[in-house]
């Protein structure tokens, strides 16, 4: 069975074309609903992802006239997106997703019908000044988070660490269903500090290339002594009168936002998190590796840490076991 994903998020999307679960062609365009969100039109997005299909299907050498089976996650499914779906309410796992993708036709994109799954929002009352904490919502971590249930056999509960622009940590209970996610802005702080504020000068407009452990545990322990914002500025003291590498600096600020990220999953109220949660830490190296050392040095944390493996593909994998459990593949 020949299989296209989609993954659209805020900027990009990500096409993948398979069959069964063999990898055969991918494609990438730099669109996403910000697209929509600036200038009103899906047409910049349908665009993009209809080329993007296309150079899949092209690249596979998929047969004309084979039946395809299209799968799609993400900000795609968003009022800014190209098929609106309403968030489902957590706690909702693997069944729920399932049941909840909806199908829709998009001639632009293909003939065939496209599955897309739902987001999940931690809970339905009234948003407030005094709840609105406890508020938050996924589009496309939802199905990576199946995608780390389904390939790494975790059993709940769990905490999910997704890394990124804004990182998703993403609660599962012991029925394996997403219970709740606390989402942080962490990514594009580190982006704006390291690029856009005095610190440019002296991390050279660079981010960490690797850990050095005691440099980012040295800024995540002042961020907790003396808070975010006076732990950055300490990066141009060390490098004013300091003799630390550029990488040492960069690692000081990373310690101290990832550590502020940490301090809000142990103090949200969106969901539950104790001490005891095994903790599974996914996305690129340096940030998957930065997370699961101050983990292991936070004597809070007494859980398990997975790392999960590089080069693997969680919203795929999350979308082929709800097309599955839907018996759509």
């Amino acid at each position: 069975m020949y299989i296209i994903t989609i993954d659209t998020g805020t900027t990009n999307t990500r096409v993948c074309a398979w069959q069964d679960t063999r990898l055969l062609a991918e494609a990438a365009r730099p669109v996403g609903v910000r697209d929509t969100a600036i200038s009103g039109s899906t047409e910049t997005l349908m665009r993009g992802v209809s080329e993007a299909v296309q150079d899949v299907l092209s690249q596979a050498r998929i047969p004309a006239g084979e039946k395809v089976v299209y799968l799609s996650a993400g900000m795609i499914t968003s009022n800014v997106g190209l098929c609106e779906i309403p968030h489902l309410l957590a706690p909702a796992g693997l069944d729920e997703l399932a049941q909840g993708m909806v199908s829709a036709h998009l001639p632009a994109i293909t003939d065939e019908p496209v599955w897309f799954v739902p987001g999940i929002r931690n809970h339905n009352a009234p948003v407030t000044l005094d709840n609105a904490e406890q508020m938050d919502m996924m589009r496309g971590e939802e199905t990576e988070a199946i995608g780390v249930l389904a390939s790494l056999d975790i059993a709940g509960p769990a905490l999910i660490i997704l890394p990124g622009s804004h990182s998703k940590f993403v609660k599962i209970d012991a029925q394996n269903r997403i219970e709740g996610c606390v989402t942080t802005i962490g990514g594009e702080m580190l982006d704006v500090i390291t690029r856009h504020t005095i610190l440019a000068s002296s991390l050279n407009l660079q981010f960490a290339s690797e850990i050095d452990a005691p440099s980012l545990m040295q800024g995540a322990n002042q961020c907790l002594t003396t808070g975010l914002s006076r732990t950055c500025f300490s990066v141009r003291v060390l490098d004013m009168f300091g003799e630390l590498t550029l990488n040492q600096k960069a690692n000081v600020l990373l310690g101290a936002v990832l550590q502020d990220d940490l301090q809000a999953v142990k103090n949200s109220k969106a969901f539950t998190v104790t001490p005891d949660t095994h903790v599974i830490v996914c996305g690129k190296d340096t940030l998957k590796f930065a997370f699961a050392t101050l983990i292991d040095n936070d004597p809070w944390f007494t859980g398990k840490i997975t790392i999960a493996p590089a080069n693997r593909s969680l919203s795929s994998s999350g979308l082929f076991a709800m097309a599955s459990r839907r018996q759509i593949i």
